[in-house]
């Protein structure tokens, strides 16, 4: 099996990252934005999502719980600002918890799906890193 390979790299403010996926935008929406995320977020040796619950709507609210390898469980969430199916999703974030780098500090996620010709074009923007440079490049490498 060919994994997609992801390009992501920060300024320092924000994270990019591109990917082309061999699903429809349709299918890859779905999988963003309902607990679909649970089977392929993370992996083994460093977490899950899990406990992924979400109103997919424009101000609707959603929390998901990341479980780390040792089985910790850190919880997150935020709030839809923008949701164009299939085409674009943007949402706040942030952890329920001290994160090392991040704090609990709010950041913003948008998630833009390009139809290409194999499938689906991935890109994602995650602003609200300024004045945390060490905490957006955690974030790209993750």
């Amino acid at each position: 099996m060919h994994l997609p390979t992801l390009h992501a790299m920060s300024n320092g403010d924000t994270v990019f990252a591109t990917v082309d996926l061999s699903a429809s935008p349709e299918r890859v929406f779905r999988a963003l934005s309902t607990d679909q995320v649970e089977l392929w977020w993370g992996s083994v040796d460093t977490y899950r999502m899990v406990d992924w619950s979400a109103d997919l709507r424009v101000g609707g609210r959603w929390t998901v719980v990341v479980r780390t390898s040792d089985g910790s469980d850190l919880p997150a969430g935020g709030e839809f600002l923008e949701i164009e199916a299939p085409r674009r999703i943007v949402q706040t974030r942030a952890y329920a918890w001290d994160h090392p780098t991040l704090g609990r500090r709010q950041t913003k996620v948008a998630w833009l799906l390009q139809p290409v010709a194999a499938g689906t074009r991935l890109t994602i923007c995650h602003g609200g890193f300024a004045g945390l440079a060490e905490a957006a490049a955690e974030h790209a490498d993750g």
